[in-house]
């Protein structure tokens, strides 16, 4: 995880025996039909301007899939009808998280996939359990990001205990809250609903395409129900074989990677940036500008903390660097530190919909495998992350902390390892910060038939649907007939990277990235 691949180098071979076996309450035996079958979804019209045709529904699962006539929670849904003569079922779409609401997803998929491909699916959208309009919706603690929050680098013991005393108070809000939920918010339960999701609309099996965290959760389903799958298509893979704490160890290389290309974007446009041409000079006028912010916070909004949540991002998505740069320069050029906070609130600022995201996210990724329990593991491993890869490891512990002392028992990730699968359609850019490439590698490996599109240089994490056409190309054959590249044992297809860009003071750049920042709006970060 920590080691970058290179595409074309040999990729990572992964032995099933490195994942552990899948755990017995994830077993794939299951009933031939639904021990429950759900009620038929009523769809009613909730259009919006940009998804005139988007519709809305629920469907009611049990909390707990052992007790199926048990208590029952519901799952928000909305639907883009197929209108073509020729149907081919269901697809359901997921944005990642685990915490992401799919709903909007469906109707920017159908929308933005050729209309030709697009009207033969009803295009699904829906709220895993716990997330957005599902019910009940989880919000362990509202308001635990709001700012100012503490450095999140632990450099004294003041900062350490602090960071600590507001993790275990979330972590025990949580457990107080939702004690009778939290032992079913995982991604088996978030797939066992898949099932009854196609069970209330009559299918036979789904389609499924899924983003970041979505690829997990699209794995786990094939896992368990690969009779049930048509076709799948993962973009921006997890890595199986690091649920969760190795996997997110691993980012925290990856993301500094990610911010060291802003400082070489931000080099070669000196022109319109001032901030020199040596990204590594740059850089240190970025931890300079951090070091400023712990001390005093911008508009007691933005302190050192925030800093990095408003730079995060541009580590998902480069469309944002122009406007980070531009925030940038004028804080260190200008004294102005109005840009930052903005750049804060539109990036970074969490509202309730973010508190229901962290809270299923951490409830998620907390239930779903083992953490180490012991802090001083945590401080050894975040340390040594730091002396090589400062930008955002402290911040990413802090908040994947709360699994260090989560109240519920923990399950085995699932090993998805898989030959029993059709054909499935994979997408990983080689310089995915959140889904390092490494991930897309082993699941090429751990999906038996399963075809690897590779973006060559590629940065971006969600890299279908945002603008590259060979990408999308892939995408849009699979989708239509099932067709999967094929050309070779490690990569089946190498697609080039969009290309970057360019500072806001270019016409063309103002509207070159919209279509790609409205898919990197709805997956949001961290997922």
């Amino acid at each position: 995880m920590r080691k970058r691949a290179a595409v074309l180098c040999g990729a990572a071979v992964v032995v099933a025996g490195t994942v552990t076996a899948l755990p017995a309450d994830a077993s794939t035996a299951h009933p031939t039909t639904t021990t429950v079958q759900p009620a038929k979804p009523t769809w009613k019209k909730c259009a919006t301007t940009n998804y005139p045709t988007l519709q809305c529904s629920s469907v009611q699962v049990p909390l707990d899939h052992a007790n199926p006539h048990g208590k029952q929670i519901t799952l928000a849904l909305s639907r883009v009808p197929h209108t073509a003569k020729t149907y081919q079922g269901p697809l359901l779409v997921n944005p990642g998280g685990p915490g992401g609401s799919g709903l909007t997803l469906a109707g920017f998929v159908a929308s933005s996939l050729p209309k030709a491909v697009a009207s033969q699916y009803d295009v699904i959208g829906f709220d895993p359990r716990g997330v957005g309009k599902s019910t009940p919706a989880l919000d362990c603690k509202p308001g635990y990001f709001n700012p100012v929050r503490p450095d999140s680098v632990p450099s004294t013991p003041a900062l350490e205990k602090a960071n600590l005393a507001r993790v275990k108070a979330y972590t025990a809000a949580c457990g107080k809250k939702y004690a009778n939920l939290l032992p079913y918010i995982d991604t088996v339960s978030a797939v066992r609903d898949m099932d009854s999701i196609r069970a209330a609309l009559g299918a036979r099996k789904i389609n499924y395409f899924g983003y970041s965290y979505g690829t997990y959760l699209g794995a786990v389903y094939a896992k368990l129900y690969p009779e049930r799958v048509r076709r799948l298509v993962l973009d921006s893979i997890v890595d199986p074989t690091g649920i969760w704490y190795d996997d997110n160890l691993g980012q925290d290389y990856a993301f500094n990677d990610r911010q060291q290309a802003l400082m070489a974007w931000i080099a070669k446009y000196d022109s319109t940036y001032k901030l020199g041409t040596d990204p590594a000079r740059i850089e240190a006028k970025w931890y300079a500008m951090r070091a400023a912010l712990a001390k005093k916070p911008a508009d007691g909004k933005v302190g050192a903390s925030e800093l990095e949540d408003t730079f995060i991002p541009g580590g998902y998505y480069n469309g944002y660097w122009p406007y980070l740069a531009e925030a940038f320069a004028a804080y260190v050029n200008d004294k102005n530190a109005d840009p930052l906070v903005e750049a804060y609130e539109n990036y970074a600022a969490i509202d309730a919909s973010g508190d229901n995201g962290y809270s299923v996210y951490t409830s998620v990724q907390c239930r779903d495998a083992s953490w180490p329990r012991d802090w001083n593991q945590w401080r050894r491993d975040n340390w040594a992350a730091y002396d090589k890869a400062p930008f955002m490891v402290w911040n990413n512990a802090w908040y994947n902390a709360p699994c260090a002392f989560w109240p519920t028992r923990t399950k085995e990730p699932v090993n998805i390892a898989n030959g029993k699968l059709p054909p499935v359609l994979l997408f990983q850019a080689t310089n995915d910060a959140a889904t390092p490439y490494e991930g897309g590698a082993t699941v090429h490996q751990m999906l038996a038939g399963s075809s690897l599109v590779v973006e060559e240089g590629g940065g971006n994490h969600g890299i279908t649907l945002s603008g590259n056409a060979c990408l999308d190309k892939y995408l849009s054959t699979y989708l239509s007939d099932g067709k999967v590249p094929r050309g070779g044992r490690e990569v089946d297809a190498v697609c080039q990277k969009t290309p970057d860009p360019k500072p806001l003071t270019s016409a063309k750049s103002a509207t070159s990235t919209a279509h790609g920042s409205t898919l990197h709006g709805l997956l949001g970060f961290r997922g």
